[in-house]
């Protein structure tokens, strides 16, 4: 691990779950350019070295790579323990890991659907709840990744657009809880977005996997970023995107649901 080279400097730390790629490898590029230590978490202790190799070269940053796979029950618990016995103290806490599925409920897999509300729900809500006193102290800063997904039901992908409508209304009401605390609380609400999530998915030729719109994940890193250091309790990255959410809240709940059926259905 290397530190910052200026003995003055302080730097903050963040962890970030799914750093090893799509938006949490991209956000932990934009924190280590600003100097913080990080703390990576992911699956695969591969992909974890590679990127924390890169980005202490690259940045001379201090960064620290913990693999745990977040759809074990006891993998926040183990995080939290390893931490506190290193005697790190987290500023920032990136809740990023998650992933989807498709296909109709009645067919669907139960144990990959239990695997994704683990990661999707319960291991971030148990990462917040450990974490969050001492971001308290610090007065930093709790950015969820949740998707646009959460303002509307998700036919096809029932549990996932489930899973990140209880992400940002978590996050909205932790906000206001946390209001004058010197804690911010963000939701990044992105759209399809050109990363690995549609293949593990299982979206195959359904017109989410195929869109036009999937946007650039180095894009959404970025806006997330901003609306996080500014403090924003939901960041809906593009003009496209913030401009669907609301049509969505005017339209009636019956015809948004057969609209989004028609996107997840297989053609």
């Amino acid at each position: 691990m290397v530190s910052a080279s200026n003995p003055f400097f302080a730097p903050k730390t963040a962890l970030i779950t799914g750093a090893s790629s799509g938006i949490g490898l991209e956000l932990a590029h934009l924190f280590a350019r600003d100097g913080y230590r990080l703390v990576l978490v992911a699956r695969s202790r591969g992909a974890l070295r590679e990127l924390g190799d890169d980005l202490q070269s690259r940045y001379n940053v201090t960064v620290r790579i913990s693999p745990k796979d977040l759809a074990h029950p006891a993998a926040p618990s183990e995080l939290y323990q390893e931490l506190q016995e290193a005697g790190i103290v987290l500023d920032v806490l990136v809740n990023n890991a998650g992933f989807g599925g498709g296909g109709a409920f009645l067919t669907t897999d139960w144990n990959n659907e239990a695997e994704m509300m683990q990661v999707n729900m319960v291991a971030l809500t148990h990462l917040t709840k450990l974490f969050l006193p001492q971001i308290r102290a610090r007065e930093g800063k709790l950015l969820n990744v949740a998707s646009t997904a959460a303002f509307q039901p998700g036919p096809f992908m029932a549990v996932y657009y489930a899973s990140k409508a209880f992400v940002l209304h978590f996050t909205e009401a932790l906000a206001e809880e946390l209001r004058g605390t010197g804690v911010t609380v963000t939701c990044l609400c992105p759209g399809p977005v050109k990363t690995n999530f549609q293949k593990r998915a299982h979206l195959g030729d359904t017109k989410l996997a195929t869109s036009p719109l999937l946007v650039d994940v180095r894009e959404v890193a970025r806006v997330a970023y901003e609306g996080m250091k500014q403090g924003k309790r939901v960041v809906i990255p593009g003009w496209k995107n913030r401009f669907g959410v609301q049509m969505l809240r005017l339209s009636p709940r019956e015809m948004v649901t057969k609209v989004v059926r028609k996107i997840q259905e297989s053609k």
